[in-house]
C-alpha cells in the first residue's frame, strides 16, 4: 500500500467531480500533478500541488480552487484536516483511523512496498576495476552501490542485468603480464632483485607465477617477448578475474554478465570499426584538428588531423578522437563501441558506476549513447567518491599484501560484510566517505549499522517473548493484522506507523532517483523511532509492548512489532545486509 499513490488517485477523482459540477472545464489536464509528504510535518501528511497545476486553465485562482477541492474533500474517510497554504497547496492532516491501514498492509504484504514488475530493461555496469591486481577499498564502495542500486531497481520492479567490464585489452594487461612473467622466473628458483619501476609489486602475483611455472615448466623461459607474452597475459588476466570474482562473492556481489574489451577488438569481430562505420553513415564524423587543452595536456591529445566524434552535438565540451596516430583505436572508441553493443542487446536504460578518477568522462559517454541511439537510450553516471580508511581516527594506508594499498578482502575479513556494506551506503555515492574500523565495532547511535541491527533485535526480543510467555495469541502476520489496531493511540506509535507508511514511496522515489543510499537513511531514522518507542515502554510502564492483562492492546503493539521488523529487514534485504536477530 502506497499512500501517496492512494491519494494521488483520489485526487484525479476529485478533479472529475469538479469537472462535473463545472468548477473545472472538461478539458482541464492533471498532468503535473504531484502528492507527496509536505517539507514541514507541521502541516500535515500529504500535501499537492493540484490547485496551482489547474487554476490557469480554469481561468481561476490558485487559492479559490484549492478551496474547492478542501470542500470537496471535507468529511472524506481518513481525513481530519484539510489546509491551503502559500499559493495554493492543499495540506491534508489524515485521522487516526488511517494508519491501521497501513499497517495491515505492511502485515499482509508478502513484500510490502515491493513495485509491481514492469519490465522495463535496465543495465547497470559496476565494478569493472582492471584486472590487473586486486581489488581496494575504493572499489569496494563502487561495488556495494552499484550491487545495492541493482537490488533497489529489481525490487521497484525493473528487469535488471548486472555487468562487469573487462578492460582486457591495452597496456595495463601487458604490464600484468609481464609482472606475472617475472614472479614466474622467481617461481623457477631465479633471484629477481627488486621490482623494476613500472611493473606491479605487489605478492599477489607470486602464486601466479607459481601456476605459470607449474604449467608450462621451462618451455617459456626462453622464448621471445613476442611469444610468452599472450600465454602469461592470459593465464594472469584469469588468475586475476577469479581473485576479483571471490572478493566480490565475499561482499554477496554476483555479476550476471562479464564482457570481455577483447571482443570489440577480435579478428573475428571488429565491433569498433564497425561503429566508427555506423558513425561515418550518420554523418556524426569528420577529419579535424583539435585546439590545444586548457591546462594540462592529456596523454591523448595530439596536435594533427584526425578522425573526431561529433561529441558536442550531444552535449560533450569538445570533440573526441577515435584513431590514435600509429593506427590503433582510442580507450573512448572502444567505449562507443561497448555502449552500442549494450543498446544493440536491447538497453535503451543504462547506468554506469564510475570511480571519481572517470569524472571527466561522464558527458563524452551520455552524448556516444545518444549519438549511437538516434537520442533514444539514456545513460546515467553515478560518480562514487574516494573512501578513507581509518582507525580509531588515524589513517590507515598500507597493505602486506598489495604494497602500496588496503585491499577490499582485508577489509571485509577485518570488518565484516554487513557493516561495510551498510557504511559504504550511509553517505550519498558523489561525498567522500570516512570508513573507520573502530566506529564500525561501537554499539552506539553514531554506528548506523548497529543502530539499524539491534532495532531488528529488539523486535525479534519482543516477539520471542511474547511467544515465551504463552500469552495464547496467534501472533502471526495475518492474524495480528485483524487485531483492534485502533488501540494505537501514542503519539510515538503513530510516528513509528507514519514512518512504516513511507517506505513503498520511499523505495520508489530511491529507485526512480537511483539513490540507494536513501534505504540506508531511511531505515536509520525508523530505528530511530523504534528505538523511542522502547525507551518510553521503559520509563512508562503502560506504554509496554507486552502487557499481560491486556490481550487487544498486546496483539496492536506487537502488530506494530512485526510491521517495523518486516520493514527493516526488507530495507536491510535491498542493502544486501543481514537483518540481525540477536546482537552478541
Amino acid at each position: 500500500m502506497n499512500i501517496f499513490h492512494d491519494f494521488e488517485q483520489r485526487m484525479h477523482t476529485a478533479v472529475d467531480a469538479l469537472k462535473s459540477k463545472g468548477v473545472l472545464p472538461a478539458t482541464a489536464s492533471s498532468a503535473g500533478l504531484t502528492v507527496e509528504p509536505p517539507r514541514d510535518a507541521n502541516h500535515g501528511d500529504i500535501s499537492t500541488n493540484a490547485a496551482m497545476v489547474l487554476a490557469k486553465g480554469a481561468g481561476m485562482k490558485p487559492v479559490d480552487l484549492a478551496r474547492a477541492f478542501a470542500e470537496h474533500f471535507t468529511g472524506a474517510e481518513g481525513i481530519e484536516k484539510v489546509e491551503i497554504a502559500g499559493p495554493g497547496f492543499i495540506n491534508f492532516t489524515l485521522s487516526h483511523a488511517y494508519w491501521p491501514k497501513v499497517l495491515r498492509a505492511a502485515l499482509q504484504e508478502e513484500a510490502f512496498g515491493r513495485g509491481v514488475p514492469h519490465g522495463a530493461k535496465i543495465n547497470v555496469e559496476y565494478v569493472s576495476a582492471n584486472p590487473t591486481g586486486p581489488m581496494h577499498v575504493g572499489h569496494c564502495r563502487g561495488a556495494v552501490f552499484g550491487d545495492a542500486l541493482c537490488n533497489l531497481l529489481a525490487f521497484a520492479g525493473y528487469d535488471v542485468t548486472r555487468e562487469y567490464y573487462v578492460n582486457d585489452a591495452g597496456a595495463q594487461v601487458d604490464v600484468l603480464a609481464r609482472s606475472a612473467y617475472l614472479r614466474y622466473r622467481e617461481a623457477l628458483g631465479e633471484d629477481i632483485g627488486e621490482i623494476p619501476s613500472g611493473l606491479y609489486p605487489g605478492d599477489y602475483l607470486k602464486p601466479v607465477g607459481k601456476s605459470l611455472a607449474k604449467k608450462f615448466g621451462h618451455d617459456i623461459l626462453n622464448m621471445p617477448e613476442t611469444q610468452w607474452l599472450p600465454l602469461v597475459r592470459e593465464t594472469a588476466i584469469k588468475a586475476m578475474m577469479r581473485e576479483i570474482k571471490g572478493d566480490l562473492k565475499a561482499l554477496n556481489i554476483e555479476h550476471d554478465v562479464f564482457f570481455s574489451e577483447r571482443k570489440l577488438t577480435s579478428r573475428a569481430s571488429d565491433k569498433v570499426g564497425e561503429t566508427i562505420a555506423q558513425l561515418r553513415r550518420d554523418s556524426l564524423v569528420y577529419e579535424g584538428r583539435l585546439e590545444p587543452p586548457k591546462g594540462k595536456t592529456p596523454e591523448d591529445w595530439e596536435d594533427r588531423e584526425q578522425l573526431l566524434f561529433k561529441a558536442t552535438d550531444f552535449g560533450d565540451d569538445v570533440d573526441r578522437p577515435l584513431v590514435k596516430s600509429d593506427g590503433s583505436y582510442t580507450y573512448f572508441a572502444g567505449d562507443m563501441a561497448y555502449h552500442r553493443d549494450k543498446i544493440r542487446r536491447g538497453f535503451m536504460d543504462m547506468i554506469n558506476v564510475f570511480g571519481a578518477d572517470h569524472g571527466g568522462y561522464v558527458k563524452r559517454m551520455q552524448a556516444a549513447v545518444k549519438a549511437l541511439s538516434g537520442g533514444k537510450a539514456t545513460l546515467d553516471v553515478k560518480i562514487i567518491q574516494m573512501v578513507k580508511l581509518m582507525r580509531g581516527g588515524e589513517p590507515v594506508k598500507m597493505s602486506k599484501r598489495s604494497g602500496s594499498f588496503v585491499t577490499l578482502s582485508e577489509v571485509v575479513e577485518e570488518a565484516g560484510v554487513g557493516p561495510v556494506r551498510f557504511m559504504m551506503l550511509f553517505r550519498k555515492n558523489d561525498a567522500p566517505l570516512e570508513f573507520d574500523f573502530a566506529k564500525v565495532k561501537e554499539q552506539s547511535r553514531d554506528n548506523a549499522v548497529f543502530y539499524v541491527q539491534y532495532a531488528h533485535a529488539r523486535c525479534c526480543s519482543v516477539l520471542r517473548g511474547a511467544a515465551e510467555l504463552a500469552l495464547r495469541l496467534d501472533a502471526s502476520p495475518a492474524a495480528l493484522a485483524t487485531t483492534a489496531l485502533d488501540k494505537l493511540t501514542d503519539a510515538a506509535e503513530v510516528t513509528l506507523m507514519k514512518r512504516i507508511a513511507q517506505f513503498p514511496r520511499l523505495v520508489e522515489q530511491a529507485a526512480q532517483a537511483h539513490e540507494p543510499h536513501r534505504v540506508a537513511f531511511y531505515l536509520y531514522d525508523l530505528a530511530g523511532d523504534f528505538h523511542g518507542l522502547w525507551n518510553r515502554g521503559k520509563e512508562s510502564p503502560d506504554l509496554r509492548f507486552i502487557v499481560e492483562n491486556d490481550a487487544t492492546v498486546t496483539a496492536a503493539r506487537l502488530a506494530l512489532v512485526m510491521a517495523t521488523s518486516r520493514v527493516i529487514a526488507l530495507g536491510l534485504g535491498v542493502l544486501g545486509v543481514e537483518a540481525a536477530k540477536e546482537m552478541r
